[in-house]
């Protein structure tokens, strides 16, 4: 069994009372265990966004390794994408 220890934390009213609320209506069969799922949340989220700036920063010096940028030809650019919007339409209209 996990050590369990209290901790006081401060509530708006309007916080307070949505908790309570979600107790009366058997939502949740505790205050604590709406605080819990809360943490657990706020845990997962935590990992994604740290996930997301190693990946980040992996990028940056992929970037950065890469060397300086070069000038763009929006013009080809734009012609390939269309050409990809294109086939990407005639292939979803096959398959439908």
């Amino acid at each position: 069994m996990p050590d369990i220890q209290k901790v006081s934390v401060a509530l708006t009213g309007e916080q307070l009372a949505a908790l309570k609320s979600a107790v009366e209506t058997g939502e949740y069969a505790t205050t604590s265990e709406i605080v819990r799922e809360a943490i657990r949340d706020w845990q997962f989220k935590r990992e994604l966004r740290q996930e997301d700036v190693k990946r980040l920063r992996k990028m940056w010096k992929q970037g950065r390794a890469s060397g300086p940028a070069q000038p763009l030809a929006f013009d080809e650019l734009r012609r390939e994408a269309r050409k990809r919007l294109k086939t990407s339409t005639k292939l979803r209209a096959h398959a439908g």
